[in-house]
């Protein structure tokens, strides 16, 4: 049986694309994640909320295993992608091609706009131009960032203005063609307008894809989550159905309060 948010999609709580199990994290002697498990669906924009220290980045970190390039960092319990448990995954370049990362700031390449559009897929192989032509459209397109470059696409992509190279780093990561797409409070630098925009692109990006949205702005799972987390101190405190956890009757007193405002 089907139980999602009513924005509605296309994801299906009987297909796990992500399954977490006991997931703990410890930088030194600091522990960042303290024992976490659920799944993530397949086609689901899954909200993660909760207060800053509350091991939000670090999930992400790990499901795309760049927490790898931290330094004294122990990992204890599984992640598997499909069913594979990731830390088996030998060609850890194409597990980061299948999960796409957004970083809350924009990280342009020193490209042009095309460039850092088609640089991904260059280094998969790909040279015909008229099919880099296709995917830097189809990309740029897809960040609603075409119609504004479209006429520059060999301007540098550092000469853009903030919310343009959030949307750019957004096109780069789709032109891998993820599977799975992970944003880490990609609002912290653009705009209210251009958070809107992106908003409306990851609402399409939905029927494509799996998204995975760690936002600092709880109105803007409530806008676009079929389910939301809430983790508190590295712990995941609940996850459910986006209108429960934003219900009066969430299932911890935690998340009522910090929905609300009461703490954060």
């Amino acid at each position: 049986m089907k139980n999602m948010h009513t924005n509605g999609n296309n994801g299906s709580q009987t297909t796990p694309i992500i399954e977490i199990s006991d997931l703990k994290v410890h930088y030194g002697d600091k522990s960042a994640l303290n024992g976490i498990s659920f799944d993530v669906y397949k086609n689901e924009i899954l909200g993660i909320i909760g207060p800053a220290q509350s091991g939000k980045t670090t999930l992400l970190k790990v499901i795309n295993r760049t927490l790898e390039f931290t330094s004294q960092t122990s990992i204890e319990g599984s992640v598997k992608l499909d069913g594979v448990d990731i830390s088996t995954i030998g060609d850890v370049y194409g597990l980061r091609r299948r999960i796409g990362m957004v970083l809350p700031l924009p990280v342009g390449l020193p490209l042009s706009i095309y460039d850092n559009v088609a640089f991904a897929p260059r280094t998969a192989g790909v040279r015909a131009k008229s099919e880099l032509n296709e995917i830097v459209e189809r990309c740029l397109q897809q960040a609603a960032l075409w119609d504004e470059v479209k006429d520059r696409l060999d301007t540098l992509g550092t000469k853009l203005s903030g919310g343009q190279q959030q949307r750019l780093t957004i096109a780069r990561a789709l032109s891998h063609q993820p599977e799975i797409l992970c944003l880490d409070e990609f609002s912290i630098a653009v705009d209210p307008v251009t958070t809107m925009r992106i908003e409306d692109v990851l609402d399409t990006l939905r029927t494509e894809m799996t998204i995975l949205l760690v936002t600092n702005l709880v109105q803007q799972a409530k806008r676009l989550a079929d389910r939301t987390a809430f983790m508190l101190n590295g712990d995941l405190v609940e996850i459910d159905t986006t209108d429960v956890i934003f219900s009066d009757n969430p299932a911890n007193q935690a998340t009522y309060d910090y929905v609300n405002g009461n703490f954060g």
